[in-house]
């Protein structure tokens, strides 16, 4: 396991052929590579804003200590949520239905499993990112409904997370071919509008700084530990050490809620020499995958939280309504519509993940237990946007 950063000399510029990072090195006379193969996203249809944005909502398992549900599944689309009681008389005497039903890509039920879960949603965005494209995963809900268990899990192998399942496939693909293949990670946390880096917890809060060689508004982390790994087995022993330094409390809502933004970069580097008319040209594709366990949204009233959780709470669903509205801007139909990143450091940090030729996928988590009505029916709301 190296620890590192990437060199930034001694590379031919990036050229975006089609969408994919591609850097070439010919001779002057050679012609241009060929462009990528087309990514999941693309087959069989054309690539819009909303096609590249997939929305599949998970439901967990009942609570022990929960005997009533609020929602139930209604079909691989589809979830009907039950209305308050209130709610329901004032529909009985409207002569109207007392359920309110949602829509979405994918809806995993209660006894969806790992496998499951990571087959659905995110099992594509690997092989993109190996063609050279951007992908992002991301997990929404409020605290306690089962986001760390999707994107992180349990060491054992049938209940290990997205993050592993991902970067295990990815290093099974790349053992199979003969081609140079350079992995990267960094794994940062965002606390109280704070950035930490995971892997180098000493190196204190890390500052944003523009990337003008990506354009006006990207952005790069100062001083942020990128690490080479080789294998599964490396990450995973670098995910558990980043995994202890993240910014953990309990709250009434739960006893290990994560009070931080969890994002985990893997950057692939491809190269390989092509023959073309007798020339050699090295080839190489970039692609990376963002997978970002986002701290629980939250009401106070619920959580009863006061003084240091009360103002961990507010930064939260800040920056959760900052990612909110670029989500919902970027997969309007107005493709000219713009998009405020710079309302939060999570967006301002995503920019790169959310747009250009990125496909994103939202897993929004639910409780179905009927105390949990409230921010189980917020959060699909949000995921309908």
């Amino acid at each position: 396991l190296t620890i590192t950063h990437p060199p930034t000399t001694g590379r031919a510029p990036i050229m975006s052929v089609g969408g994919a990072n591609i850097r070439s090195s010919t001779s002057p006379n050679s012609p241009k590579s060929d462009p990528p193969d087309t990514p999941s996203f693309e087959k069989g249809r054309r690539n819009s804003s909303i096609e590249k944005l997939v929305v599949a909502v998970r439901i967990r398992p009942l609570p022990s200590d929960e005997t009533e549900r609020c929602l139930h599944q209604l079909d691989k689309e589809k979830i009907v949520v039950e209305e308050a009681d209130r709610e329901k008389e004032k529909h009985l005497r409207t002569k109207r239905s007392s359920e309110k039903q949602f829509s979405y890509d994918i809806v995993l039920g209660e006894d969806a499993t790992q496998d499951d879960v990571y087959q659905a949603t995110t099992k594509n965005l690997v092989r993109d990112v190996l063609l050279g494209y951007n992908g992002t995963v991301f997990a929404y809900g409020a605290t306690g409904s089962g986001k760390t268990h999707t994107m992180v899990g349990q060491s054992d192998g049938k209940n290990v997370g997205i993050m592993v399942r991902a970067l295990n496939e990815l290093f099974q693909y790349i053992e199979s071919r003969k081609q140079r293949y350079t992995v990267t990670m960094s794994y940062l946390e965002i606390y109280n509008e704070n950035i930490r880096d995971l892997l180098n917890p000493e190196s204190g809060f890390l500052e944003l700084r523009e990337d003008s060689s990506k354009g006006t508004g990207y952005v790069q982390v100062s001083g942020l530990t990128e690490a080479i790994a080789n294998s599964t087995e490396e990450v995973m022993s670098l995910l558990t050490r980043g995994n202890k330094q993240r910014s953990c409390e309990p709250t009434a809502s739960n006893r290990t809620s994560s009070r931080s933004h969890a994002l985990l970069s893997v950057t692939v580097h491809n190269t390989r020499p092509v023959h073309d008319r007798n020339v050699m040209k090295t080839r190489i594709r970039q692609g990376r995958l963002f997978m970002i366990d986002l701290a629980g949204s939250e009401r106070a009233s619920h959580t009863k939280n006061i003084g240091k959780r009360l103002k961990e709470g507010a930064h939260i669903n800040r920056s959760l309504l900052a990612l909110g509205n670029c989500i919902n801007a970027l997969s309007g139909s107005n493709s000219n519509k713009y998009v405020n990143y710079r309302d939060s450091k999570l967006t301002r940090l995503l920019r790169e993940a959310l747009s250009g030729n990125c496909k994103t996928v939202m897993i929004a988590h639910v409780n179905p237990g009927l105390t949990h009505r409230e921010e189980s029916k917020n959060t699909l709301v949000y995921a309908a946007r």
